[in-house]
């Protein structure tokens, strides 16, 4: 896997936040484990479990195509995950579409994307597919696409992920094949990876909620729970 050359600068409440995510992290991911545990349990006080450092992670650019969500939302949820992840996939088909339908789209909350291909060269592949689609506006289609049900089982290989391009709307499949294999794409998904390794995080999907950190697909009140602290902070 990745791993950056120039390590990033972290502070102690990075270093603090690493520490949680890297203690039940592992867990968080394996298929056969009972419901993943989270990092950081949502509190009546809002900053507690916040580190006030891991907000600026958050990019905040309103050209992101692995974003959704207004740009200036008070709430940004950072998703690290893998489409070999069966738990991502839980959370994507289950838990994400009912945060975009109450926070998303009445301007509450932000989801930002980070590919975070931990599964091997197949998880790589499928993220930088994911990348080169939304090079041409169609990354939350791949994404939904990758997500379905059935569909990691299928694997990741180049027909694989082009013909998952075709299912998501890709205009220009040629361009899609150039994007894929570019520089440019490994570049941006070893950008992502460096960052969740520096943040402690060792398994899919972790998440960031204006600075607190979840580990696992919760259940839809964890990051309910969340999201209400975080916006009753910003709104102070």
């Amino acid at each position: 896997m990745p791993t950056s050359k120039k390590p990033f600068v972290i502070g102690a409440g990075v270093v603090a936040a690493a520490a949680l995510l890297g203690v039940v992290s592992y867990t968080a991911t394996k298929p056969a484990s009972p419901s993943p545990t989270v990092v950081a349990e949502s509190s009546a006080e809002p900053r507690t479990g916040v580190y006030p450092e891991l907000e600026e992670y958050a990019r905040r650019d309103a050209k992101d195509p692995l974003a959704v969500g207004r740009a200036d939302a008070p709430v940004v949820l950072i998703e690290y995950a893998d489409f070999k992840c069966g738990y991502c996939g839980k959370f994507a088909r289950e838990t994400e579409p009912e945060l975009i339908e109450k926070y998303v789209d009445e301007g509450t909350l932000r989801i930002e994307w980070r590919n975070f291909p931990i599964f091997g060269e197949e998880s790589e592949r499928a993220a930088r597919a994911a990348w080169a689609a939304g090079q041409q506006g169609r990354f939350w289609q791949f994404h939904k696409a990758a997500y379905a049900e059935g569909a990691k089982e299928q694997g990741f290989g180049k027909d694989r992920v082009t013909a998952l391009a075709r299912e998501a709307g890709v205009a220009d499949l040629d361009r899609f094949g150039r994007d894929l294999d570019s520089e440019a794409a490994r570049q941006a998904v070893a950008k992502d990876q460096e960052q969740a390794y520096a943040l402690g995080a060792t398994s899919t999907p972790s998440f960031l909620v204006n600075g607190r950190p979840i580990a696992g697909a919760q259940p839809m009140e964890t990051f309910t729970d969340a999201i209400e602290a975080a916006k009753r902070e910003a709104a102070k």
